[in-house]
């Protein structure tokens, strides 16, 4: 059993309770123009390039072992098709301006990784989050991985974008302490605009796994232009009534990640903007009024 992960972060302090470790997947059924992570959309390994760093001296080409690599211009171009993804350009590049996205780990390595901070997560009240990319798409590493993790005693927590067969939210759910339940767009026709796929199944979800587990967060991320209105925070409301919410974030768009679509070759909608600080504290006020907690942050 075996499962592609992009990063293993630790002393993760925003993706639950107390110091953790995070588990990023790769792969994503949702394609959201703000994404944070790009390399995680893509379930296989990807090649990052940084330009900025490369000097074109040319010892990747020579080290590559399928003559994948050439210099066009003043950049490198890779021939995927080739690309058997060794690494030999990485271990090759005397800047460090190539890396791959993206390991192959066996539920025993991954274990073996986050059973090194235990004493941490002991000391903190933290855990294990898993994260992406969206961990639901591979389901039964997953459902492995967090019933190992429980019998360590570990903390638990998933972090997802909901859109997946409810039946695997349904077989982890008894191991999984924490679900990160993120919400984006609450109508259908800009859900469907600005990440690729319908929020129905997502929404559907996320009342079934109400019913059946009682430590739900939601996260929200707001970005200016697209979801950062008080409608939506109504219809958010709306949605959730009843629900066994226990506690809302507020995540403001931030274009860290710009560097990382210039690394995979992709373009980057760069018009987007963090919400005011003025908004998010009267969107924070709303769910507190009406008795969530809420934090704007991660």
């Amino acid at each position: 059993m075996k499962a592609y992960i992009f990063n293993i972060q630790k002393f993760s302090v925003h993706d639950g309770p107390g110091i953790r470790t995070t588990v990023f997947f790769k792969g994503c059924p949702l394609k959201c123009i703000w994404c944070h992570n790009p390399e995680s959309q893509s379930k296989g390994k990807e090649i990052l390039y940084d330009k900025s760093k490369c000097s074109l001296c040319g010892t990747c080409i020579r080290a590559c072992r399928n003559q994948a690599i050439e210099i066009k211009g003043k950049t490198l171009m890779t021939n995927m098709d080739k690309c058997s993804f060794k690494g030999d350009c990485v271990f090759a590049c005397i800047n460090s301006a190539r890396q791959i996205a993206g390991k192959e780990y066996t539920l025993d390595e991954v274990m073996k990784e986050v059973l090194k901070d235990r004493v941490f997560y002991k000391n903190s009240g933290g855990g294990v989050t898993l994260s992406g990319g969206e961990p639901l798409i591979h389901a039964e590493f997953v459902e492995a991985f967090l019933k190992e993790l429980k019998k360590e005693n570990i903390h638990t927590a998933v972090d997802t974008c909901g859109y997946g067969d409810f039946k695997v939210i349904e077989r982890i759910a008894e191991y999984t302490d924490l679900f990160l339940y993120d919400l984006k767009i609450t109508d259908d026709e800009k859900h469907i605009l600005y990440t690729g796929v319908s929020n129905k199944i997502i929404i559907d979800n996320l009342f079934k796994l109400s019913k059946i587990h009682d430590n739900i967060n939601l996260r929200l991320p707001l970005i200016e232009g697209i979801n950062a209105d008080e409608n939506h925070i109504l219809e958010v409301l709306r949605l959730i009534k009843g629900m066994n919410i226990n506690k809302v974030n507020l995540l403001p768009y931030h274009d860290i990640a710009r560097h990382k679509y210039e690394k995979l070759g992709r373009p980057f909608a760069g018009n987007m903007e963090k919400p005011a600080d003025e908004k998010l504290i009267r969107y924070k006020e709303m769910f507190e009024k009406e008795g969530y907690m809420v934090k704007i942050g991660g």
